[in-house]
């Protein structure tokens, strides 16, 4: 069995949704189907969660929201008649518009628009509707509920052969509305993927797949056919524009490969994301390169060196009190080097160093900001003994001076530190030196 995720570009109209019916009849294993909000249709359209959401802000204000919820009635009325459907919307939409008057939450507000989407499909393709608030649960402090979710979801999907679940949302123990961050129907299809112990997860969007690079960056870059989990996580951690991060663990951690594909040019595989790299049919050493600016170096030094690691034990320590975030580089007993963003950094730092103060150690501390980390990522870079040689020497001929480079412990990816001004030239220099 196929679960199959659709994205709001892929179901933006009555055109794309035809689209959609047709890729999910050419295969019958895609049997449960997980809807977006409709996207935009054209450049400078709105998409409908935007709407949803200016609906609460205007009610909020006391200001009139029906003619921008007018607007999204005549989104849906509109696909709704294009496809001759026989579901009557208007009690729905009513109900929804009442709820707003009455002061619906936002997330109520914002779910709505895979709710009347996830209807509307499931009439198309006469499959059963399961609402999300019915099978999703998020638990009193806000954080999505595994355990109860995988038990009931499981429970009902063995009573249906087919049906339409909508993305993005689910319910608080009092029953109310909660959503996902945005982009959460990415989270709802990987969810549903496993407690369906479903055999792949499609993810249908409006690219053919990932490229090994940005294309805003790099000219023409190359598709990936395949890339691991872990792969895919490195990319992101630098700034890749990937998956909803929070949408890996529940495939990856059963083992469901996750394949992300074009619904508006269906006849291409895409990009496959497996658990294991030996899954490869064109097994690379090298499989992308990423870039994110915005990160400060810091090097944290005890004066008076010595061989224990009690320093190093408790700066990390206080990083932690403090929820910065890093990417940890290699350490000495009396150094710690970590590479945080800066932004997050300056609002935590005089709490940092008060924490560290407590540890009645002389240190300093050295901050390079403005650094914008590249990494990258691919099984076997970090075993080819000329891989740091190349990136060196790459990075050299554009005069691009490296300000730290990292091979990490594992075998996935290696880091490498530049100015934010130079981050754009690393990446094309680099990108061209491994392809």
């Amino acid at each position: 069995m196929i679960v199959a995720k659709f994205g709001g570009s892929s179901l933006a109209d009555a055109a794309q949704f035809q689209k959609v019916k047709d890729i999910v009849f050419a295969d019958n294993r895609r049997m449960i189907i997980i809807p977006s909000a409709p996207g935009r249709r054209f450049d400078k359209d709105d998409k409908v969660t935007d709407l949803l959401y200016l609906c609460h802000s205007q009610q909020k204000a006391g200001e009139s929201f029906e003619k921008t919820f007018d607007e999204i009635q005549r989104r849906y009325l509109d696909i709704a008649k294009q496809l001759h459907l026989s579901l009557e919307l208007k009690p729905y939409l009513q109900e929804i518009q009442q709820q707003m008057e009455e002061g619906a939450s936002a997330d109520y507000c914002a779910s709505r628009g895979e709710f009347l989407n996830g209807l509307l499909l499931a009439n198309y393709l006469e499959f059963a509707f399961i609402d999300a608030a019915e099978v999703i649960f998020f638990d009193e402090q806000g954080a999505f509920d595994a355990e109860k979710t995988n038990s009931v979801l499981k429970k009902r999907l063995e009573t249906v052969e087919t049906a339409v679940i909508p993305g993005f949302y689910g319910s608080n123990p009092d029953g109310s509305i909660r959503v996902f961050s945005r982009g959460g129907s990415d989270i709802t299809g990987a969810i549903v993927a496993r407690a369906a112990q479903a055999e792949l997860y499609e993810n249908w969007t409006d690219v053919s797949g990932f490229l090994m690079a940005d294309p805003r960056i790099v000219t023409n870059p190359r598709p990936i056919s395949h890339i691991t989990y872990h792969e895919m996580h490195e990319l992101c951690c630098a700034g890749a524009t990937v998956l909803h991060e929070d949408c890996v663990y529940p495939v990856s951690s059963v083992g469901i490969p996750t394949n992300i594909r074009n619904t508006n040019l269906p006849q291409h595989p895409g990009t496959m994301i497996t658990c294991n790299a030996l899954q490869r049919e064109d097994f690379a050493i090298f499989a992308g390169v990423s870039g994110k600016k915005g990160f400060s170096l810091l090097v944290i030094e005890k004066e008076e060196p010595d061989h224990t690691w009690s320093f190093v034990q408790e700066v990390l320590s206080a990083v932690q009190k403090n929820g910065i975030k890093f990417q940890y580089l290699p350490s000495g007993t009396h150094c710690v080097c970590l590479l945080v963003e800066t932004k997050q950094f300056l609002e935590k730092k005089d709490s940092f160093q008060d924490e560290i103060n407590k540890i009645n150690i002389p240190f300093s501390i050295s901050i390079q900001p403005e650094t914008a980390g590249i990494v990258l990522v691919g099984y076997g870079i970090i075993h080819n003994r000329l891989a740091v040689n190349r990136i060196y020497t790459a990075l050299q001929r554009q005069n691009i001076d490296v300000v730290m480079i990292n091979q990490g412990s594992g075998e996935l990816s290696t880091w490498v530190g530049v100015a934010e001004t130079e981050m754009e030239g690393a990446i094309r220099a680099i990108y061209e030196e491994f392809l």
